[in-house]
């Protein structure tokens, strides 16, 4: 019998405060199986105990059609390297549809953690009646996860703070349709600036970022609303909450229960029903359903009606309160609350566009320019909120505070704060440590300054290439782990700062502010601990652009027809050095085993279509993404522009069975 499955989608305007996408752009995957068989989420893995030396290992598999029937079913749990580590046999009938528990132990068990990532399967044959039914394989971690008053959130054992960041589910160019080359491409940014944990703001995750964040070490907090019963848009999820959210919840909390990653749920963000009468009840209501559905995760809500909360119950029970800014108001909030604990559930809200320097260097909220740009010198915020400087104190500073998730890792489609929402051109966000084109701001290094502890980060800004500004005041930040750094302009010193405590900018920057603007060289000389030379970088004006450069990122990528690789392309002077203000339009050919995807330049305010192959560089740069296709070769990329020395880039595709 032909059987018709039926999708029917409704894209309705308003119904969210940022761009949600249209249409089906997740993946949907049909599943044949026998009458008797393991569904969807039918596993459940946990690990009572865990330890160096040992770890219990406890699975419920749900059956189908099963009932009254005597199961046998076989597990065996197998490492990274494929080998058996435990393996159990058992023999029951199953009765009022209970799930079948078989419990294991794995010796000296690798533990998995942002910083070794190391993952399990529990590979399971169900047999009914002496026939195998079913087979089914679930990948899991073992971790344990605990919350501490007064001391915060404990990975295995070991106190740790969040140093996470929030993603709307957009890809920038690519829209909402999920892309997993893309996924892993904004993960490895965010690895490298020492980002450890993901807040999924405000939208349950695709699978696809969840199995990656397993497998590249990012905790996760999930969070899957941003209204309940009462509304923020006309369109909204206020609509269906009644009828829906405990569906939707309990499917979220099956769906990645074995996520190793997945340290914490999140049950809401900003909900205008924190401050109504009985908005606890509502809160409760969806916090027991994660403690009925996983008692092994604790609970949190972004809350940013700190008076609200504080007042009327809804802080005080939750396992885990979690504010949005108000950093001011962490103390307060430690003193009254009876869990002894803050998470900073979404904080900064700094604002900046790639290369847009703004003078006199002021630190202000609200920053309002006709270019409708923020300045990249990171001292610019909304009303709301702060900058990074706050956080990293808070979270140095007492014990209690769990670390922080900034807003927003990337730059996003919609919400171009502090500029209205309807504030033509602007049409993304500038709250992104790293732009629409995936090129990391300024403000990626100051973060990775105190996250990246296992490299060492010395950046300079703003560029050196100011002819208006000769002989005017134009200061000179550093972002560098040492604890401090000489500056020298064409040779000459302009003195050493050190990191002090004086001010919050002082502490976590290194800032010359009366430095003048003559062109030529820019170096900056770090020193270590004991006052040595550890580290120099140099930056200098720029010519005229000359030649037009191309890096990509990856040199190849697996010829699946999704792979995606993404190229850098500035323009630079007969030097290379970037031409930190060039603007010219770069026109792209793509030929051989690939095809053009988008590009993107981090414009917030530019209008050029995404999809088309040309587009103006943004302060002399922008990222162009292209596809492979599903044989092995070469994806040849030629970027021309009147008047500058054409580029050309390579890429290779391999075959994706030995990629």
């Amino acid at each position: 019998m032909d059987n018709t499955v039926a999708v029917r989608l409704e894209n309705k305007a308003q119904s969210s405060r940022w761009y949600p996408g249209a249409g089906l752009y997740r993946n949907v995957h049909v599943i044949v199986t026998e009458k008797i068989h393991v569904p969807v989420w039918g596993t459940y893995i946990t690990t009572p105990f865990v330890s160096d030396s040992l770890a219990s290992v406890k699975l419920e598999t749900s059956l189908k059609n099963a009932d009254g029937k005597l199961v046998r079913m076989v597990t065996a749990i197998l490492d990274a390297a494929g080998q058996v580590v435990a393996q159990k046999e058992n023999q029951q009938k199953l009765n009022y549809g209970k799930p079948f528990v078989q419990n294991l132990e794995v010796i000296n068990p690798a533990l998995w953690s942002p910083e070794h990532p190391n993952l399990y399967r529990a590979s399971t044959q169900v047999f009914v009646d002496g026939k195998l039914t079913d087979s089914f394989e679930t990948r899991f971690g073992i971790r344990e996860v605990r919350i501490i008053a007064d001391r915060g959130f404990m990975l295995n054992g070991k106190i740790r703070k969040f140093q996470g960041v929030c993603n709307h589910h957009d890809l920038g160019p690519l829209g909402a349709a999920i892309n997993v080359s893309a996924l892993r491409y904004q993960l490895e940014l965010l690895k490298d600036m020492g980002c450890d944990a993901i807040r999924t703001a405000h939208n349950m995750p695709a699978p696809e970022l969840v199995a990656l964040c397993d497998e590249l070490g990012f905790m996760l907090m999930i969070e899957p609303f941003d209204e309940w019963d009462i509304a923020k848009c006309k369109n909204g999820y206020h609509r269906f909450f009644a009828d829906w959210a405990e569906r939707d919840m309990v499917n979220m909390i099956h769906h990645f229960r074995n996520n190793p990653a997945v340290v914490m749920w999140s049950i809401g963000n900003e909900v205008p029903t924190q401050c109504s009468a009985e908005g606890y009840k509502v809160a409760s209501f969806l916090q027991d359903i994660c403690h009925r559905e996983d008692p092994s995760r604790p609970v949190t809500c972004g809350m940013d009606q700190v008076s609200c909360v504080l007042e009327n119950g809804f802080a005080s029970l939750l396992d885990v309160p979690g504010l949005n800014y108000r950093a001011h108001r962490y103390e307060e909030a430690y003193a009254k609350l009876p869990q002894n604990l803050v998470l900073g559930s979404e904080t900064a809200s700094t604002v900046s566009s790639r290369g847009v320097y703004k003078f006199p260097v002021l630190k202000k909220g609200d920053m309002l320019y006709s270019d409708h740009q923020s300045s990249s010198y990171d001292m610019e915020y909304c009303s709301w909120s702060n900058l990074p400087d706050e956080d990293f104190a808070l979270a140095e500073d007492h014990h209690w505070t769990m670390g922080q998730f900034v807003w927003t890792g990337f730059d996003y489609l919609g919400e171009p704060s502090p500029y209205d929402t309807d504030a033509w051109p602007n049409h993304s966000s500038m709250f992104g440590i790293i732009d629409l084109a995936s090129i990391p701001k300024d403000r990626y290094y100051l973060y990775r300054s105190l996250w990246n502890r296992n490299e060492h980060t010395l950046h300079i800004l703003p560029h050196w290439t100011w002819p208006e500004r000769v002989g005017k005041e134009t200061p000179v930040f550093v972002y560098t782990d040492y604890p401090s750094a000489e500056l020298f302009i064409n040779g000459k010193s302009q003195g050493i700062q050190r990191k002090s405590k004086a001010s919050l900018q002082e502490r976590y920057r290194l800032m010359w502010m009366n430095t003048v603007y003559e062109p030529g060289e820019v170096k900056v000389v770090a020193y270590d601990e004991s006052g040595k030379p550890a580290a120099e970088k140099i930056i200098r004006t720029a010519g005229k652009p000359f030649r037009i450069e191309m890096d990509a990122v990856h040199d190849s990528i697996s010829a699946d027809g999704r792979a995606l690789a993404y190229i850098r392309v500035k323009a630079v002077d007969k030097a290379g050095n970037l031409c930190p203000r060039a603007t010219e339009l770069i026109q792209f050919d793509v030929v051989g085993d690939g095809t053009f995807k988008a590009l993107a330049n981090g414009d917030p305010t530019n209008l050029e279509a995404f999809h088309k192959p040309q587009m103006h560089l943004f302060n002399g740069q922008l990222t162009l993404i292209v596809q492979a296709g599903e044989k092995s070769g070469k994806i040849q990329i030629k970027a021309k522009c009147k008047g500058l020395k054409e580029g050309v880039c390579n890429v290779q595709t391999v075959n994706s069975k030995t990629f």
